[in-house]
């Protein structure tokens, strides 16, 4: 089965046959009553205020951008940083192997951007394999953003910590697919990427 397959499959495991409702603009939100005081500071409350960033660059269609990915090995390291504004750094990806010593915890930290509209049910998901053979599986909800403003210029989450699996069998390359998906089922970011796990 192929990488792409799998991911559809993990998709459709996951839907449980909820249906989103239509989308608003950022301007029908920020128009939506608009002499409601209430309201008004409800939406301020989800960010959506009159001090929305511009656009990443005229015309940029994209809604989430992933500006990096930042790998934290053990708190006391000073974490691995993925640039993700690089389209030369996303493509040697593929073939950098960060090494991680055996029974290390770990962790991801993203950091990220929303521009044109409310991004909802943001998803983290990630297949994981070792000489070929799918090895885990993650799918971790990162929740729902509103266009980032002055104030609040990007988004930060760290992902739930993990532990490198350890012992002789364990340790090698380990390949990664991992994709940035909406409640649209609109992916936003595919990256693959992968560690070495070393012995201690």
């Amino acid at each position: 089965m192929s990488e792409e397959s799998e991911f559809k499959d993990f998709q459709d495991d996951n839907d449980h046959g909820y249906k989103v409702a239509a989308k608003k603009t950022l301007a029908e939100y920020q128009n939506l009553d608009a002499e409601d005081e209430s309201l008004a500071k409800w939406k301020e409350s989800l960010g959506l205020s009159a001090n929305t960033l511009p656009l990443e660059f005229p015309g940029d269609q994209r809604k989430v951008m992933i500006l990096k990915i930042q790998l934290l090995v053990n708190t006391e390291q000073n974490p691995v940083t993925f640039d993700l504004t690089n389209e030369k750094t996303i493509k040697e990806l593929a073939t950098v192997r960060h090494k991680i010593k055996e029974s290390s915890a770990f962790k991801l930290k993203i950091t990220f951007k929303v521009q044109h509209e409310i991004i909802t049910g943001l998803r983290y998901v990630q297949y994981v394999k070792k000489a070929g053979i799918a090895v885990d599986k993650i799918d971790d909800h990162l929740g729902s953003y509103a266009p980032n403003t002055t104030t609040k210029p990007f988004y930060e989450v760290e992902l739930p910590e993990s532990e490198a699996p350890s012992g002789f069998f364990a340790r090698g390359s380990y390949s990664a697919v991992s994709k940035f998906i909406d409640d649209d089922k609109t992916n936003h970011l595919t990256l693959n990427w992968g560690v070495e796990i070393v012995k201690k």
